[in-house]
């Protein structure tokens, strides 16, 4: 049966998704090497097969709204300037003066409407990378300004977020993401999302140990055993799409044979662990009323949930703001699908909010440290928008900032691993049948890893 929306892929019948036991052995690989962890040879070949040729998302659309707005972003050692032109179009440049190598932008952020000035020498540049102005042109010399603009590197947006690759020589943007991931996502709005929580600091563990945290929620029992009373991790219940880089996991938000009380005290729970869930409680509670004997206890008749009200009450309240989610199907209401877009970024998306995880090398090249950024970014109406949106935090003293619940448990967990990566008789992991997430991302790392080598 041909899915009728995107959203539909999780219905087994539709044929699209895969349980677990549809991923047959040898699929991928399930033993990984740690020295990938560790190793400073291995990540300095990372950065010319992996972070020098692909698409990365840099920023959000939302962060340039004025013609002349930029941001400076670094991709390991490599700096570039973006910035939203007069013809509104989104450019990217090396930040870097042609005369003689000056980085162009310091700050993170500013607005240069006439164009970039290099403060060192004075040289001048438009919005559109041209060389425009030269300090004492009539004594420069055989200065020729059109083979002295600024090196442009490719630029895109997809759901909002920016996309930069550092190879000039980039395919397309939806070329990388693929038709499919396209059609998959659109259907959310997340172009139309506000960010309303924006964070980046240090951590004391390879990127990868990120990445492959949020990947897999066999660690929920030992690390977020809060969330066992509203996450179903029965993996007969997990769907799986791979495609050629990136891949999307979905476990539905129920506690299987769990009663009626219990659902709907899980639920009421869920703003502590994910805030965006907080203005549908009210609806959510209108809904389980009429289910509530004299003595508060909530009793079900066959056929309603704690799930599917809270899948009701979700589409209640986002359509209620004149919001549009007339192409999400029930599932999307309340399940957070996990995506992994190759190489650094994971989001769990549900109806009318995300959250992002991205992970980069460390800029001094330790493999054991990373620089992780984590986002939130919800569905809101455009009169809303500006008082919800966050500025970006850095964080500088480690420690000192404190997440919501179950990310505060990952980021104590993830240096304690990286740890025990450190040992040198440790030379692999052994992943089981649940983490088949991580088996395709390494699995995708060794082909850009091994397509290096033959060039």
């Amino acid at each position: 049966m041909p899915a009728t929306r995107p959203g539909d892929w999780l219905d087994p019948d539709s044929g699209l998704g895969l349980g677990l036991e549809d991923v047959q052995p040898g699929t991928f690989n399930m033993t990984i090497p740690t020295d990938r962890y560790t190793s400073r040879e291995y990540a300095q070949r990372e950065r010319e097969a992996i972070w020098m040729r692909v698409w990365q998302i840099v920023g959000r659309a939302e962060d340039l709204p004025k013609p002349g707005d930029w941001k400076k972003c670094d991709i390991q050692d490599q700096s570039f300037v973006i910035v939203r032109g007069k013809d509104d179009k989104l450019r990217g440049f090396v930040n870097a003066c042609r005369h003689r190598g000056n980085a162009l932008c310091i700050n993170e952020t500013g607005n240069a409407r006439r164009g970039f000035l290099c403060q060192y020498h004075l040289w001048s540049y438009d919005l559109e990378g041209n060389l425009r102005g030269v300090l004492r042109e009539d004594l420069a010399g055989q200065i020729d300004k059109s083979e002295n603009s600024l090196y442009e590197v490719p630029v895109d947006t997809f759901a909002g977020f920016i996309f930069l690759n550092p190879n000039p020589q980039a395919g397309p943007l939806r070329e990388y993401l693929g038709e499919e991931v396209y059609r998959l996502l659109e259907p959310y709005h997340i172009d139309q999302f506000t960010t309303v929580m924006d964070v980046k600091e240090a951590i004391d563990c390879n990127w990868k140990v990120v990445m492959d945290a949020f990947e897999e929620g066999y660690h929920i029992n030992g690390i977020h055993p809060q969330l066992l009373a509203v996450l179903n991790i029965n993996p007969k219940t997990a769907r799986y799409q791979f495609f050629e880089r990136h891949s999307v996991a979905v476990a539905p938000f129920e506690v299987q044979g769990a009663g009626a009380q219990k659902q709907v005290d899980g639920i009421m729970a869920l703003p502590e662990t994910f805030p965006g869930t907080a203005a549908v409680i009210p609806r959510f509670q209108e809904l389980v009323a009429p289910y509530q004997g004299k003595d508060g206890e909530v009793e079900f008749p066959d056929g309603v949930t704690a799930r599917g009200l809270l899948q009701e009450a979700t589409r209640d309240v986002l359509t209620g703001m004149g919001l549009d989610v007339s192409e999400l199907t029930d599932n999307q209401m309340s399940d957070n699908q996990g995506w992994v877009l190759f190489p650094n970024y994971f989001m769990t998306v549900r109806a009318g909010e995300c959250h992002v995880i991205t992970a980069a090398p460390h800029p001094d090249g330790d493999p054991n440290r990373c620089i992780w950024h984590v986002a939130s970014y919800m569905y809101l109406p455009s009169e809303h928008r500006d008082a919800f949106r966050a500025d970006p935090i850095v964080v500088e003293e480690p420690g000192s900032y404190k997440y919501f619940e179950a990310l505060q448990q990952d980021y104590v967990q993830m240096p304690r691993q990286q740890r025990g990566l450190r040992n040198d008789r440790l030379d692999h992991m052994s992943l089981v049948k649940e983490e088949v997430v991580i088996a395709h991302f390494h699995s995708v790392i060794d082909r850009y890893m091994a397509d290096a080598a033959k060039s």
